[in-house]
C-alpha cells in the first residue's frame, strides 16, 4: 500500500475511518532529517488512535519556516522515510506553510504537536479548523535533546 496520498485522497479516507467508527490522529511538520525525537513523537502520536496521517511540509514552505537551506531533503524523500515507519498509516505534502488546508481535508478526532507547542500557541486559523472539525488537541512532551537544527548545527560543525 502506498502511504503517501494527496489531499483529496486524504479526504475520502478520513471519511472511510470515521464512517467505520476509527480514531484518526494527525500532526504536521517538515520532519527535514528524521531524528529519534521525531520517531518517538509519531509513535506516541499513533498510539493514541488507530490511524495516523502525517502532514508534511512542501519544500517551499519549509525554506520559509526554516530558512536557507531547508529543506535538506526534498519533500518526496521525507515522504519515503515518514512512510516507511510502521506507526504511520499516511503522508500528504501540503506545499502552504499554514496547515490549515491539510487539517481540514484530514478531519482528525485527535490533532498532536510536540511539547514545544502549546494549545493555545497554535496558529489561529489552524485552530478554527480543529475547532470546526471537532478534534482534540493532544500535546505530546517535547524530547529533550533532538532537534533538527542542533543536528544540522553540529554537522557543519563536523565538516569544519
Amino acid at each position: 500500500m502506498n502511504k503517501l496520498i494527496d489531499i483529496d485522497s486524504l479526504a475520502r479516507r478520513s471519511r472511510e475511518l470515521k464512517a467505520a467508527g476509527k480514531v484518526l490522529v494527525a500532526t504536521n511538520g517538515c520532519f527535514d532529517l528524521l531524528h529519534a525525537g521525531h520517531v518517538r513523537y509519531l509513535q506516541k502520536a499513533r498510539a493514541l488512535g488507530d490511524a495516523l496521517v502525517v502532514g508534511l511540509n512542501g519544500d517551499d514552505s519549509v525554506g520559509t519556516l526554516k530558512g536557507p537551506g531547508r529543506p535538506v531533503n526534498n519533500a518526496h524523500d521525507r515522504a519515503d522515510v515518514i512512510s516507511a515507519l510502521a506507526c504511520v498509516d499516511f503522508v500528504t505534502i501540503f506545499p502552504e506553510t499554514q496547515a490549515t488546508r491539510f487539517l481540514e481535508a484530514a478531519s482528525p478526532t485527535i490533532y498532536v504537536k510536540g511539547g514545544d507547542y502549546t494549545a493555545d500557541a497554535l496558529d489561529p486559523d489552524e485552530r478554527k479548523i480543529l475547532e470546526k472539525v471537532g478534534a482534540k488537541i493532544q500535546i505530546i512532551p517535547f524530547e529533550q535533546g533532538y532537534s533538527t537544527s542542533s543536528l544540522i548545527a553540529r554537522l557543519r560543525d563536523c565538516s569544519k
